[in-house]
């Protein structure tokens, strides 16, 4: 008799799976589920990533973006965006034009769609916004100083030692004046950059579920479906990574639809003419270019390294 039936009173089988073969059937569905889900992810990415979302709420500067509960009545948590963009700042306008540069499934239980460069915080940023002042303690002359105050009686050279034990604790604090101001400077300027890129990075829209993801949350039609709310797509003006072709001229009414990274700058001057403004910085041994472009009431920025585009955001002029 097969081993996988138990027989019990009169001629009933009663299913009977031993332990071995059923963990087997269970890593076999795992493993399908899986691989399903990183099928259904890749689908995802392929109908969503590249496309041009305009926003109709204000979008925090972090990667912690705005968390949306489809199924739930109430689908945000409107004070927490609030505290998120009072922490960090607006990255994104209402109204604002940006691409989705990246959708990711996290273990079944949300999907994030990552707008602009998904939000400063990632990995490699850095979020410190203060830097700490190395003050002087007491030094070996002041400690001299007092030990010899108190081996010493009372007279001239007493006062003498005290008086130099106070000149060289005033010349101290003064030094440690001077260091907390420069500290409190250099954290100023840190918290300065560190606003410009938390604009600069992007956001996100984090759509969750509380009860298991529903199948069709995995399609370009779902995730519409969740952000109505919040968001508008372009209809399906996906970037993809076809070649600019080198005659579009900087006139073209569809100039912005066709940005997408890896153009190079010359791509992007035949599009949009020479660059309002254009800087530079140091990312560890990469030059980091941002250049700005005006076009059609709007204004590009455009980060390049090695003369491609890196990331980019439309914000209105």
């Amino acid at each position: 008799m097969n081993d996988t039936y138990r027989k019990t009173t009169g001629s009933q089988l009663t299913p009977f799976l031993r332990p071995s073969l059923l963990i087997t059937l269970l890593l076999a569905v795992a493993v399908a589920s899986q691989s399903a889900q990183a099928q259904n992810e890749a689908a995802l990415r392929a109908a969503l990533e590249g496309r041009m979302l305009t926003v109709k709420v204000d979008m925090p500067g972090t990667s912690k973006g705005i968390d949306v509960f489809p199924e739930e009545a109430m689908p945000v948590d409107w004070r927490e965006v609030a505290q998120r963009l009072k922490d960090n700042g607006t990255s994104l306008k209402i109204g604002q034009t940006s691409m989705i540069t990246k959708v990711v499934v996290k273990k079944g239980s949300h999907i994030e769609v990552q707008l602009g460069g998904g939000g400063y915080g990632t990995f490699g940023d850095n979020t410190g916004s203060s830097v700490s002042a190395n003050e002087e303690g007491e030094s070996k002359r002041e400690r001299t100083l007092r030990d010899s105050i108190k081996a010493t009686p009372n007279g001239d050279k007493k006062k003498q030692l005290e008086k130099d034990l106070s000149s060289a604790r005033g010349e101290r604090e003064r030094e440690n004046s001077r260091t907390r101001a420069a500290a409190e400077q250099a954290s100023a300027a840190l918290q300065a950059n560190l606003r410009v890129k938390r604009v600069e990075g992007g956001s996100r829209f984090n759509v969750r579920f509380r009860h298991g993801m529903p199948t069709d949350a995995l399609t370009a039609d779902g995730i519409e479906r969740a952000l109505a709310q919040l968001a508008s797509f372009a209809g399906d003006a996906r970037l993809t990574g076809a070649a600019l072709p080198s005659n579009i001229p900087s006139g073209n009414s569809n100039a912005l639809l066709t940005v997408k990274k890896g153009l190079s700058i010359a791509d992007v001057e035949i599009l949009f003419g020479p660059a309002n403004t254009a800087a530079e910085s140091k990312e560890g041994s990469l030059t980091l270019m941002k250049r700005t472009y005006a076009y059609d009431g709007k204004k590009l920025v455009m980060s390049f390294v090695n003369n491609v585009p890196i990331d980019y955001v439309i914000v209105p002029q």
